[in-house]
């Protein structure tokens, strides 16, 4: 996404908790298109790519940091009819584990809304829901569902600044962070829920919580 940007390679490692040399920009991913979408049947021609995005995140509720790992995201965009468009492909990212919660696990699923249209106000907007997973929980427990989704607005991270590490084929590296996420309490989780919430502070109000995520993005034409 114009949404996801990178920039010095040591800094985003540091700020998303990440070993040293698992995040240089000379250390690219393997990027993958496969989950491309194909441009709408009236879109104008030559004016379309796939954005294959690598990331690694991180939630941060009060006090509490959760690595989130790799997560993978795809979509197309370009014009239809001389106006911006754009074609939602994938979010992948699997379970990571919560520290201090033995045998709990989180996975991000899409929402059901993207918006990677950049402007001077946000990189981009994406509605996710996490799932929450473990022994003792339900198994629908998750934080936001798929009818009521988390509504991230994501920004420029200033501490891993946008820059450029090819041109053919054209890859990035940037960081993003939404500040204000703010996070309900689970649902779906059983009898324990309300235990899975207080270990988790949850719910917790905007302006106590982030969502980071620095990334490599990497460009194809279709």
């Amino acid at each position: 996404m114009k949404l996801l940007a990178l920039g010095a390679a040591a800094v985003a490692a540091a700020a998303l908790g990440v070993a040293p040399g698992t995040a240089s920009a000379e250390e690219l991913p393997v990027f993958d298109f496969t989950d491309c979408p194909a441009p709408p049947a009236n879109a104008d021609p030559g004016t379309w790519r796939c954005e294959a995005f690598v990331s690694q995140g991180k939630l941060t509720i009060g006090d509490r940091v959760i690595p989130l790992g790799e997560l993978r995201l795809t979509f197309s965009e370009g014009r239809v009819n001389g106006e911006y468009a754009q074609v939602f492909g994938s979010l992948r990212h699997a379970p990571a584990r919560v520290p201090g919660l033995a045998g709990a696990t989180i996975q991000l699923r899409y929402g059901g809304y993207s918006d990677f249209h950049s402007d001077d106000v946000r990189r981009g907007e994406l509605d996710v829901y996490a799932v929450l997973r473990h022994p003792l929980l339900r198994k629908g427990c998750s934080i936001g569902t798929a009818a009521k989704p988390l509504h991230t607005v994501v920004h420029d991270d200033p501490a891993v600044p946008p820059r450029i590490i090819s041109e053919n084929p054209r890859t990035a590296f940037s960081g993003v962070v939404d500040p204000d996420l703010a996070l309900p309490g689970t649902t779906g989780c059983g009898a324990l829920g309300k235990l899975a919430d207080r270990r988790l502070g949850l719910p917790s109000p905007a302006g106590e919580n982030a969502f980071h995520q620095a990334s490599y993005v990497r460009y194809k034409q279709l």
